[in-house]
């Protein structure tokens, strides 16, 4: 079969699949709301570059009823992906079609936000992690391992959202839920940490930093945007940091004690902004979040 029919038809059964799911309804407290739909900031991001990363077409095609009229994202593309790394990312991005769902299905949400996904948005990132800028710009659709390091930028910094928004809920359906989306972005996480740490010594051609570096590089400045210690890792650590102190392999990342960390919606959008304020909208999202809380600290 050729490439654009495989493609195609893929796309139509994802979407077919999509539409014909169900929807279930529960009641939340009010004061869960907002931090419920928070993360649909993060979700949307997640759906659409792991869909346009795996497929070359994103939720306006695959499941549009979910945008909720938000503007199309710009910049995503097909990614040059082994079958392997398009098999694993194709799950993600369904995964995170039935998060959107989720989250919309017990709370109204909001419409999609500006998302920049553009191969020069995610080079300016990597640029300010390794501190200088990169010949030829990083691009996370040049390859399977381009996209693995850009997408380690992505399902870690929402569940240490989820894990922060837990302990504030108020209504066992609301922490059902969190509950749920949390141990699936984890474990997209860890899919993506593993895969890498595979690969953890190999020099990243052509600019001769290792994998492992790429992480650690990553995980040091999402520790200084979002500007309340370290709450992040890479690959490779100082064997006094690993686990129990004992161990440089770092394949989860943790607290001493192993124990997944936290941020605040506050901290999530610094690290996502690229700019290290809440109230200073960039990158990704050049327009800034969604929703009360996002757009709580943007200018009226």
């Amino acid at each position: 079969m050729a490439k654009s029919s495989y493609f195609t038809t893929t796309t139509a059964i994802v979407t077919l699949l999509v539409l014909l799911l169900p929807k279930s309804y529960c009641s939340v407290p009010k004061e869960d709301i907002d931090l419920l739909e928070f993360p649909l900031n993060l979700e949307y991001l997640e759906a659409e570059f792991f869909l346009y990363g795996s497929l070359g077409v994103g939720l306006d095609t695959v499941a549009p009823n979910l945008t909720k009229g938000g503007p199309t994202p710009i910049g995503g593309q097909l990614a040059i992906l082994d079958s392997v790394t398009r098999d694993v990312i194709l799950q993600f991005a369904l995964q995170e079609v039935g998060h959107l769902r989720a989250i919309q299905s017990v709370v109204e949400g909001f419409p999609r936000p500006l998302l920049n996904l553009s191969a020069a948005t995610f080079a300016q990132v990597i640029d300010s992690a390794v501190g200088k800028k990169l010949n030829p710009p990083f691009d996370p659709y040049a390859s399977g391992l381009h996209f693995l390091i850009a997408s380690y930028l992505v399902p870690y910094v929402g569940l240490t959202g989820y894990v922060g928004a837990n302990a504030k809920l108020q209504g066992p359906d609301s922490r059902r839920l969190v509950a749920g989306l949390l141990g699936v972005e984890s474990g997209q996480d860890a899919v993506i940490r593993a895969l890498l740490y595979e690969r953890a010594l190999e020099v990243v051609h052509p600019y001769g930093i290792t994998v492992a570096e790429f992480t650690n590089r990553i995980s040091i400045l999402r520790n200084n945007l979002g500007g309340e210690g370290v709450k992040d890792e890479g690959l490779l650590v100082p064997p006094a940091d690993g686990a129990e102190g004992r161990i440089s392999g770092n394949v989860l990342a943790g607290d001493p004690n192993s124990v997944a960390y936290d941020r605040t919606p506050e901290e999530i959008l610094r690290i996502v902004y690229g700019s290290g304020s809440e109230k200073i909208p960039g990158g990704i999202y050049p327009n800034g979040g969604n929703g009360n809380i996002a757009k709580s600290h943007l200018p009226k």
